[in-house]
């Protein structure tokens, strides 16, 4: 628990300001019995001229001496290899090691080769590369406890859910927000467009921030959800204009946007691989119970309390996840942990050459704009040359702008049909609350009896045949246009409302599906780019999210709420074939592709 509380921005902070801090939560390395391993001191403990900061006759290392682990037989060989990571993009991180075997590291070369960063040179004389100190090191985060590791897991979740809430809890205040500063309704629904443009925008530039090392990602959660806990509070009681109050709604958006695509490497610092996906399908849950639960849980207090009730009601919600991030999450990041533990062995021993691997890997990187080109452009390109990453983008903005035109499609089906008041008008949402309590459990069984087996035995990165895994999304595909055909064909005054409820349960369980298995094949078959996909994903959704926030409203108007849906229906028609043909064809595609992993 100690370590826990002094691994958090808070912890940090207190050992930062106060000396009895830093005594009652110390690192190992502060302790007069640490002992340096044999590769670092020939006594394997610091001695006296090693405890002088700044010794001029500090110990130097030969460049034999560059790792924590000894190099004879005994080596550990990666079972996790490092091209699992966006490199083009400066994410760096630390590999997962498998002590069992006795051979020299090895990395599995594809057939067509994905291109990289160039490796740094070897380290110089007096360069020793930090690393763990031993496979079941306590600070690497793969060897943390479960209960510490599902801890975490429940906090980002609770902060995405806290983010994607905000979105639609400003959608019952619409028609107050009309009211009160006589705006037209396509004004008025900006509130809810600008929140997702800006988290849409908010990951191509505090993702690559949360991947520097001496930034890590706990201190980027916390800076930017205390920005997001300050500006919810200022939309509640200070905005008083249209103009101010849709600027407050993109800030929002922005400040809350780290955890949307970072908790996914937040999960994969800590888990295996096999292990992964639990995590991650229990952590976009929330992901997506968010939207629907916000107009629930804020119509009948507008109703009652007028439209600043929303803001007030989303910063009660952000202040304690404040405090629970805060206080008890820690940095998961290697490459930060690495960090800094190379800097409290240089201070301790005076030894400038003490540095991890990330640091000299960022110390011969390319120039900061070619970094930032490659972030920002290379996503496009492959989406451009790469038909797999350019169906999984389409299908998600398909997805993604069908869920968001249904704030705009319930008052008309819910409230002008069958009479639900400002409250009663949100209701309906909870119809995914079961289409998600089908879909999880579903997916979870069937990774853990038919994938988990598998990926255990075979080699990184694919860690067998990835098609395989879009299975489910096979059959649960067609479950989404059926979902959105029933609710089209039955929303009428004459059918009772529970039909068209129903036709949402079903669609949501072939959402959720569809994009699990999406996402987990992305992220194994092209490894080196998925950060930096995932991001340009997630600004292309939430693009057309927004837009879809905007244009669907005419759109019923002009074709009705049956045509309407039946377009967004026909639409998740052809993205159903797409899966079948990604599921047939995709390994043919993975070995024509210049960017994905074959082998």
């Amino acid at each position: 628990m100690w370590d826990t509380i002094r691994e958090s921005s808070l912890g940090q902070l207190a050992r930062l300001l106060s000396r009895r801090c830093s005594q009652l939560l110390p690192y190992p390395e502060e302790l007069d019995s640490f002992e340096l391993p044999a590769n670092l001191s020939s006594s394997g403990r610091l001695n006296d001229e090693d405890l002088s900061k700044g010794s001029k006759g500090a110990a130097t290392a030969t460049a034999s001496e560059h790792s924590f682990f000894p190099a004879p037989a005994g080596t550990a060989t990666p079972s996790s290899s490092s091209d699992e990571k966006d490199l083009e993009a400066a994410t760096i991180t630390t590999q997962t090691w498998d002590y069992s075997t006795t051979t020299t590291p090895s990395i599995e070369t594809p057939s067509n080769p994905v291109p990289s960063t160039p490796p740094p040179p070897p380290p110089q004389d007096g360069e020793v590369v930090v690393d763990w100190y031993s496979p079941s090191d306590p600070a690497n985060p793969q060897n943390w406890r479960l209960a510490k590791k599902v801890w975490i897991t429940t906090q980002m979740g609770l902060y995405t859910f806290a983010v994607y809430v905000g979105s639609s809890l400003y959608a019952p205040s619409e028609p107050q927000v009309m009211a009160a500063f006589g705006a037209g309704p396509e004004a008025a629904r900006l509130g809810i467009a600008l929140y997702v443009l800006g988290y849409g925008l908010g990951p191509l530039l505090w993702c690559p921030l949360s991947e520097i090392p001496a930034v890590g990602r706990a201190r980027v959660y916390v800076a930017t959800f205390a920005a997001f806990a300050a500006l919810a509070a200022l939309a509640a009681c200070v905005a008083d204009g249209l103009a101010g109050l849709l600027a407050l709604r993109f800030l929002l958006g922005f400040a809350g946007s780290p955890c949307l695509a970072a908790a996914g490497a937040t999960l994969d610092d800590m888990y295996a691989p096999w292990k992964l996906p639990y995590a991650l399908v229990a952590w976009s849950a929330s992901a997506t119970l968010g939207p629907a639960l916000g107009p629930v849980a804020s119509g009948f207090a507008v109703a009652r309390m007028g439209w600043r009730w929303a803001g007030w009601e989303l910063f009660w919600l952000a202040c304690p996840v404040l405090l629970l991030v805060a206080a008890t999450l820690p940095e998961t990041n290697p490459d930060a942990i690495l960090h800094r533990r190379a800097a409290r062995l240089r201070a301790r021993t005076g030894r400038p050459g003490l540095r991890c691997e990330a640091d000299r890997k960022r110390a011969h990187m390319t120039t900061p704009r070619q970094v930032a080109v490659d972030a920002l452009l290379k996503p496009w390109q492959i989406n451009a040359l790469d038909p797999a990453v350019l169906y999984t983008t389409v299908y998600a903005t398909v997805l993604y702008a069908t869920y968001y035109s249904f704030f705009e499609a319930f008052p008309l089906v819910f409230t002008d049909m069958h009479g639900f008041n400002l409250g009663e008008s949100g209701l309906p949402f909870l119809a995914f609350v079961p289409g998600l309590l089908i879909a999880v459990p579903g997916y979870i069984v069937w990774f853990r009896l038919k994938v988990e087996p598998v990926m255990r035995k075979e080699p990184p990165p694919l860690y067998g045949h990835p098609e395989s895994r879009l299975l489910p999304a096979v059959w649960t595909g067609p479950l989404a246009p059926i979902g959105l055909f029933i609710f089209a064909w039955t929303s009428r005054p004459d059918i009772h409302w529970i039909v068209p409820i129903i036709g949402l349960m079903v669609l949501f369980v072939g959402v959720v599906v569809s994009f699990q298995c999406m996402n987990f094949y992305i992220s194994r078959c092209y490894p080196k780019y998925s950060a930096s996909l995932f991001a340009a994903n997630t600004f292309a959704r939430s693009c057309f999210a927004a837009g879809s926030i905007l244009f669907s409203t005419p759109m019923y108007e002009a074709l009705g709420v049956g045509g309407g849906v039946s377009l967004l229906g026909g639409l998740s028609v052809l993205c159903a074939f797409g899966t079948i043909v990604l599921w047939r064809y995709g390994d043919r595609l993975r070995i024509r592709s210049r960017f994905a992993q074959s082998s």
